[in-house]
């Protein structure tokens, strides 16, 4: 061992010599690698007051540490990055290489270069939730503008996508409550004609009975006016045969028969006087008048009465202002709310172009020295390799030495 290191001592030079030159090769592949830097952008939820107009809707809810989901599961998205990709070509045509498209260098850039970080649920290191966004790029790439512009086109695709999420439901809502107005309009008109038809019926069924009591009224009536009209005839012929021209009673008659003229008396009896008594002018004179008669109606009040009923009858007012009805939505009943809920619904601002869903925390900025490569440790491996190198040639020239005295 003593010899070996004594032999090490005196190649000083040579382990010396390679060390130098395995540390220039390193410094000179430290000097002339490609430059690789890394730029990154966090984000953080939104302060409560950017959401609070969109929550108030009662439509769309949407808190802040949800929205900060919603933006980075679209930082995430291929489709995003994408689509990201296809809108701004020329930032990414510094990456494209000889034999290999556009859209395969970007494939490759997708899976090395950008990487989505997310604090760990189980530590509690963080304060607050965030969302960290790194990039790594070569030299001759504009990574900061590529990542800032990445990160502004997803916040941006998340609100128009929030905006288009809240007309769908504005408009489902809007269409629901027009079916519920529309349900209210038909249930109202069932009902109004219901009612009409109610109401018609009743009239015609008391139409009906009236004019059936009215014709048996007259009926009876004229049943009355001919018996009355026979009566006569048979008082008349009765008059006649006892000579009894005007009024008389039976103790008149009497009294007359037995010459005593000069007697005034009052009779009361309990029994109704024949009608003959009335003698035959009266009897005459009230049997010509009911032949005469051609209608009874006016002997008897019910059919005056009857008739204004009829009359009544004739013209339904309460029908005829149902059916006289121009607005018909202002008779409908427990609709105010849905009209003020589409009211409300459709002062809805959905323009989401300036709604506030994340908090850009620190935007990407230009890095100030690449994170490759290190040429610090490039050559400090380097100048260790060379020694290293330096000391095993110099270790077996030694045993070369050693086996040569040895034969």
């Amino acid at each position: 061992m003593f010899a070996l290191i004594q032999s090490l001592w005196q190649q000083k030079k040579l382990i010396a010599g390679t060390t130098l030159v395995v540390g220039a090769m390193a410094l000179t592949y430290a000097m002339l690698a490609p430059r690789v830097y890394q730029a990154s952008t966090v984000l953080r939820p939104a302060a409560i007051n950017e959401l609070d107009a969109l929550n108030r809707s009662e439509v769309y809810k949407l808190p802040p540490t949800e929205a900060l989901l919603k933006v980075g599961a679209a930082l995430d998205s291929y489709e995003t990055r994408f689509t990201f990709f296809q809108s701004n070509q020329d930032l990414f045509k510094p990456l494209q290489k000889k034999g290999v498209s556009l859209e395969q260098s970007f494939e490759i850039f997708n899976r090395d270069a950008i990487n989505l970080i997310q604090p760990d649920p189980k530590k509690q290191d963080s304060l607050s939730p965030f969302i960290k966004l790194e990039m790594t790029y070569p030299e001759d790439v504009d990574g900061v503008k590529i990542l800032n512009g990445f990160v502004d086109y997803a916040i941006n695709n998340q609100r128009a996508q929030i905006g288009a999420d809240l007309k769908v439901i504005i408009n489902n809502r809007l269409r629901e409550l027009e079916e519920k107005i529309d349900a209210a309009r038909s249930g109202y008109k069932s009902d109004k004609e219901g009612k009409i038809a109610t109401l018609v019926e009743s009239d015609t069924l008391e139409r009906a009975k009236l004019k059936d009591e009215l014709q048996a009224l007259r009926l009876q009536l004229k049943t009355e006016r001919e018996s009355r009209i026979a009566q006569l005839s048979e008082a008349i012929s009765i008059a006649r045969s006892l000579g009894i021209t005007r009024p008389t009673t039976p103790s008149a008659m009497s009294d007359a028969a037995k010459g005593s003229s000069q007697v005034m008396r009052t009779e009361i009896t309990s029994q109704s006087i024949p009608l003959y008594f009335m003698g035959t002018q009266a009897l005459e004179a009230e049997r010509a008048a009911l032949l005469k008669r051609t209608s009874d109606d006016f002997t008897d009040k019910r059919i005056s009465t009857i008739g204004k009923k009829l009359q009544l009858l004739e013209v339904n007012r309460q029908v005829e202002q149902l059916g006289k009805r121009s607005n018909e939505d202002l008779f409908l009943k427990n609709i105010e709310p849905l009209r003020a809920e589409v009211v409300r619904l459709g002062n809805l601002n959905t323009d989401m172009s300036k709604l506030g869903i994340v908090s850009i925390d620190r935007k990407a900025q230009t890095p100030i020295s690449p994170i490759k490569p290190k040429k610090s440790l490039i050559v400090g491996l380097g100048l260790i390799f060379g020694c290293l190198l330096g000391i095993g040639i110099a270790t077996g020239r030694f045993l070369i030495a050693r086996r040569r005295e040895a034969l």
